[in-house]
């Protein structure tokens, strides 16, 4: 059989010259989307970094669920190019997720959670709380977990469909805090010396705070001794120092001034045998 070139341009030349275009159309298309979506991505990204509530990993992770989307959308398109039916190929790719999401429900949980912690700020890094029953500072949060240091410096990871479905009590919250600090004194002594006692070594630390005014009064008659609470604010940082040195102060200036502290005694009787 004869070669004959014209022949074959006259009965395939069109269908060539359309796949060609087809093809330098689908590489222009994917180009250009890809080029979208990293622009929408940056934009997405630079917004959210503006934003003070926002946290960075979280503008990332919106940059890239909008660069994936935009680029899927591009795939499809470009599919779509040459003929082959679009409808089916989301239909596949819907199914492929749906499978994808069921067998990872606990994780997509868990990106959803940290995306609320990081939306909602209920702590944030260097916070000292208390979720899940763990107690520790914040050291790092991610759209999986919570990572805390515990006061022993032990390393905590939560995953954060636990930390955000919890009580969470956030110790830095607040600028300022109470500090409760009860005394217990002797019947026997003055108790009006002791609350003079007391209001003096308030007094002279600069860390409590002079509004709201310290509350030093009798709160509770026990059975061997007459509680005296000391209700003191302060800088939530100084806290635990406030509390350890007003314990250390107050049994040594106790001590001094002749308040005694009851602590538990047993008194033995010895009764004579009836005759």
């Amino acid at each position: 059989m004869e070669f004959d070139p014209q022949a074959i341009w006259d009965q395939y030349g069109v269908l060539i010259v359309n796949g060609a275009l087809n093809v330098i159309g689908a590489i222009i298309l994917l180009i250009i989307g890809l080029r979208i979506a990293g622009w929408l991505a940056s934009v997405v990204r630079t917004q959210a970094e503006k934003r003070e509530n926002v946290d960075n990993t979280l503008a990332n992770f919106f940059a890239s669920i909008v660069r994936w989307g935009v680029t899927a959308a591009v795939v499809i398109a470009v599919f779509g190019v040459f003929g082959i039916p679009v409808a089916s190929f989301a239909a596949v790719l819907g199914a492929l997720t749906l499978a994808i999401g069921l067998s990872m429900q606990g994780a997509l949980g868990n990106i959803a959670s940290g995306v609320m912690i990081m939306l909602f700020r209920p702590y944030k890094l260097g916070d000292f709380i208390e979720v899940s029953g763990v107690s520790g500072s914040v050291k790092d949060i991610n759209l999986f977990q919570t990572v805390i240091a515990t006061p022993d410096n032990k390393k905590i990871m939560i995953p954060n469909g636990q930390a955000i479905d919890g009580v969470i009590t956030n110790y830095s919250g607040y600028t300022t805090r109470r500090c409760d600090i009860v005394f217990g004194i002797d019947y026997d002594d003055d108790f009006d010396n002791a609350i003079a006692i007391l209001k003096e070594i308030i007094a002279a630390d600069e860390r409590i705070l002079k509004d709201p005014e310290p509350f030093v009064r009798v709160t509770n008659l026990g059975d061997s001794s007459v509680d005296i609470t000391c209700r003191l604010w302060c800088q939530s940082g100084d806290y635990w120092p406030i509390k350890f040195d007003m314990l250390e102060k107050v049994k040594k200036s106790f001590d001094t001034q002749g308040v005694s502290i009851p602590y538990p005694h047993t008194t033995i009787v010895k009764k004579d045998a009836a005759a």
